[in-house]
């Protein structure tokens, strides 16, 4: 798995449902290295804190392989590396093969899977058509989100190292799955309890499925 982008956003001010408000999605390539700190991406935008950046959400990244059937889908927008919003574009990333927990060296960073990314109205406000958010989580590549274990610079060119195997089977395509499937797996169900890796407080809703 290699970087093929470093994204980053500056503040951009967009109208929604009548309202201006702000958002950090619009991130655009950049030439410099990123600093992945504990809670986010060093000079990057995140607005909405609730739902982005923080421990278990600090870095997000995005297949390359996907882009181009994403184009075809949507020929006739502005395409450029960062357009899901992600902070690194990795060729080859996978998600059916990624774990939860599993543990990466990325340039001087170390970093840990912590789950995949779930799609908001921003999302279809970018892409100038809200069924994007449908289709996007039934696509079933929607990247993934990445604890920092250890801060660091990462820049383009640099490769995702396996450091650590992570102990559960739980992969990113099967919590997505879980995440979104209405009659829940419970086999997911237990592995996503027992995954550490996964924020309390969602553990603590999977558990009372239990």
């Amino acid at each position: 798995m290699k970087i093929i982008s470093t994204n980053l956003a500056q503040p951009k001010t967009i109208l929604w449902r009548g309202r201006e408000i702000q958002t950090g999605i619009y991130k655009e390539p950049v030439e410099e290295s990123l600093l992945l700190q504990k809670e986010a991406v060093a000079k990057d935008t995140v607005i909405d804190r609730k739902h982005h950046g923080g421990e278990f959400k600090a870095c997000y990244l995005f297949s390359a392989d996907y882009y181009d059937e994403w184009k075809g889908f949507y020929p006739n927008l502005n395409w450029d590396w960062g357009m899901f919003g992600e902070n690194l574009t990795v060729e080859g990333l996978d998600e059916n093969k990624l774990c939860i927990g599993d543990i990466f060296k990325i340039g001087t960073a170390l970093v840990q899977i912590t789950e995949p990314r779930q799609p908001c109205h921003k999302l279809g406000i970018k892409f100038g058509d809200h069924k994007v958010i449908k289709e996007f989580i039934a696509y079933g590549h929607p990247g993934t989100y990445v604890r920092i274990i250890k801060e660091g610079r990462v820049k383009k060119g640099d490769y995702l190292e396996l450091q650590q195997k992570s102990k559960s089977t739980l992969s990113v395509q099967q919590y997505n799955q879980l995440v979104n499937q209405k009659e829940k797996n419970l086999e997911l169900v237990k592995l996503a309890v027992a995954n550490n890796s996964i924020r309390e407080e969602k553990r603590e809703k999977l558990k009372k499925l239990l």
